[in-house]
């Protein structure tokens, strides 16, 4: 994974963490799905809707970015000055909501607050991905990112990394958002500070600050070219020098046995249900207290 990528990551984690958001989209997954198999189902299919209007925008911007190739200094110019004044915006709690200019996009906000179901969670992942006033900066941070991936598969394969990035915190905080109080949600959705007598959230100012780093490194490294790798060469060379032991046949049967003892684990634990638990709690008391009478 390069810089790129671990930023669309992140930039996703804090767009859902947006003192404008305020975590509404785990609470409403929390309270209207629940933390089972239909948390993942309804996960699943708000990423669809997400990668349904991400990915077409980062192959577009790619597409823009491979035209334009023959102007890479100057694209790279532009690119790292909009990624530090989107910083700048966002640390400051400044934004926009892009969605505006996108065609179709209130009738999906529409369809998003009527419809019920998966449908509804569908249209609810088309317009989260773009929607929002605290979102308008970070996305338009990853699409001109997304411009000088030098390809349109990149661009797309960008922007669903930031979808990713929206997605994998927002299943972990809705299966454990119910075990909260009020204390721990109000950690969650961060504070306020005051700087220069203006009130700023932690988050946004984490958000911009992040945007300003990358965009710094842009520039410093002509567009991540000559950044360096997030996983040194030499612990690659010895993960490809050594994958073929991983395919070796005993490898494929320890792997077996540890899958078979965690099916055979969750089997036991399924098969105490509470009530077994309850029944052999109550025999146990009661042959207790035959002893202690035969004693008497």
């Amino acid at each position: 994974m390069d810089i790129g990528l671990l930023s669309a990551f992140l930039g996703g984690m804090l767009a859902l963490l947006s003192p404008c958001s305020a975590l509404l989209l785990p609470a409403f997954f929390a309270s209207t799905v629940g933390s089972g198999a239909r948390l993942y189902i309804h996960g699943l299919v708000f990423y669809l809707g997400l990668a349904g209007v991400l990915v077409p925008a980062g192959l577009g911007m790619g597409a823009v970015g491979l035209f334009l190739a023959t102007q890479r200094d100057l694209i790279v110019l532009i690119a790292s000055l909009m990624l530090i004044i989107m910083g700048v915006l966002y640390f400051f709690g400044v934004g926009f909501d892009l969605a505006r200019w996108i065609p179709g996009m209130s009738k999906l906000q529409q369809r998003a607050s009527g419809g019920k179901g998966l449908l509804k969670t569908l249209a609810l992942g088309a317009v989260g991905g773009v929607s929002g006033f605290c979102a308008g900066p970070i996305l338009g941070a990853m699409l001109t990112l997304a411009a000088v991936q030098g390809d349109a598969v990149s661009g797309g394969v960008l922007l669903a990394v930031y979808g990713a990035g929206m997605v994998v915190p927002m299943f972990i905080l809705a299966r454990i958002w119910n075990r909260l109080d009020a204390s721990g949600r109000s950690k969650l959705r961060g504070r306020t500070v005051k700087i220069f007598g203006r009130e700023l959230h932690v988050i946004s100012m984490a958000t911009g600050i992040l945007l300003i780093v990358v965009g710094v490194v842009f520039w410093l490294t002509n567009g991540l070219i000559s950044a360096p790798q997030l996983v040194p060469l030499e612990v690659q060379d010895w993960l490809q020098q050594n994958s073929a032991a991983l395919s070796s046949p005993l490898v494929d049967v320890a792997a077996l046995a540890v899958l078979a003892a965690v099916v055979f684990w969750l089997w036991l634990r399924r098969g105490r249900s509470p009530e077994r638990e309850t029944a052999e709690q109550a025999n146990s008391a009661l042959d207790e207290a035959e002893r202690e009478g035969r004693q008497g």
